[in-house]
């Protein structure tokens, strides 16, 4: 394949999107597979691996999965078994942990027994318990003491930690992002309540590997696909031949096409590792920082992982600033504002020069979505590309 010349699909990024693609292009079309991923691992920003302290950690920030899909959910299981874990986050808001996102059971814990019951009858009697709602919507009540929780959770849990993660006010950023941060009318702690929940029993790199287990795909590992890949004039190059197969890119879309209109922005994170000479860190996976510190989290593995082992622990902070595009940083969030998306339609219009590419993720489509909907699009795109 050194030329492409035997290869039918060509496969941008080894992560969630990409994996998937190949392997049910591979498995149900019965062509040739070929993955490019520039990264010396394959699991994309979902790697896992074990430490030189011989703790169970994932290199770019925590991976819970979650689904409310059984296609999604019966999918994956074939390549893996699942360790049941439901996600619990706490903030840590001026020295005490509540619950987070902000719910009935962080209510209880911010305001006196009194004012607390009566507000949540307030939100039940308007909202429904069980129900969601974003912290924007909140806001508008008219009722004082609701208008005083929102408040609240505006200022303690909101508004510091969306400018510490995103850089940019909350007014700045697309609805679509904020409304990810609701205020839960329930006291069901779970950070998610999709019917299926937990982490692959022997990691995601695990999982990975047992995708990309067919004869069909053949995977280059430190393959920079920028330098291997050329669009031009309705034409694709691969390593200097023509290409006429189809290509599924998975990576930057301003980078296949060499930034020609300047860089769509992201937001990337510095990692921290550390180990701890303790059996546990923290008394839950994630403990958020909304109102201090210059990070906005601390992650603790051994409660996603379920590893045993007494005495010794290893936890992550993460400190999220301007993504630049040095070699050494990872584009992991969009930045989705009306400028921005102008800019990334700009660039989408190029590809549509090219009938056989197709753009797949949350970096080729510029949108911030979970694993499961990752799993969702790269299924549906296959149905699409077998079929024609």
């Amino acid at each position: 394949m050194k030329k492409g010349e035997n290869c039918d699909f060509l496969v941008v990024g080894c992560g969630m999107a990409g994996t998937i693609i190949a392997r049910e292009l591979a498995e149900r079309s019965d062509k040739k597979v070929l993955i490019l991923e520039m990264r010396d691992h394959i699991g994309g920003n979902a790697h896992d691996f074990m430490s030189e302290n011989g703790i169970f950690v994932h290199r770019y920030g925590p991976h819970i999965f979650h689904t409310d899909s059984q296609r999604v959910f019966d999918y994956l299981s074939r390549f893996t078994q699942w360790r049941n874990y439901s996600h619990e986050v706490v903030g840590d808001i001026h020295g005490k942990l509540l619950p987070i996102p902000f719910n009935l059971n962080s209510l209880h814990l911010a305001f006196e027994p009194y004012k607390a019951t009566r507000i949540e009858q307030k939100l039940i009697d308007i909202y429904g318990y069980g129900s969601k709602v974003a912290i924007l919507d909140l806001r508008r009540q008219p009722d004082v003491e609701l208008a005083e929780i929102a408040d609240f959770i505006y200022d303690n849990i909101f508004s510091y930690y969306t400018r510490k993660q995103w850089g940019l006010a909350p007014d700045e950023i697309d609805s679509l992002v904020t409304a990810r941060v609701p205020v839960f009318i329930s006291n069901d702690n779970r950070y998610f309540q999709d019917t299926y929940q937990g982490i692959p029993a022997k990691g995601y790199t695990s999982l990975f590997e047992h995708m990309l287990n067919h004869p069909n795909i053949e995977l280059h590992l430190n393959s920079d696909a920028r330098r291997r890949l050329r669009l031009e004039s309705g034409e694709v190059f691969f390593d200097g031949c023509p290409f006429n197969g189809t290509v599924i890119y998975t990576g930057p879309t301003d980078e296949l096409f060499d930034l020609r209109y300047g860089r769509l922005p992201y937001r990337t994170l510095d990692f921290v590792f550390e180990t701890h000479s303790t059996t546990w860190y923290q008394s839950k996976g994630t403990v958020n920082f909304p109102v201090d510190r210059e990070y906005t989290r601390i992650t603790e593995f051994k409660h996603l992982t379920g590893q045993a082992l007494n005495g010794r622990t290893a936890i992550v902070k993460e400190y999220p600033r301007a993504y630049t595009g040095a070699d050494s940083e990872t584009p992991y969030y969009p930045i989705q504002n009306p400028e921005n998306l102008t800019l990334y339609k700009r660039y989408q219009k190029l590809t549509e020069g090219f009938s056989r590419l197709y753009l797949l993720g949350r970096l080729a489509e510029y949108k911030y979505y979970n694993m499961d909907t990752i799993v969702q699009k790269a299924l549906e795109l296959a149905d699409t590309l077998i079929k024609s």
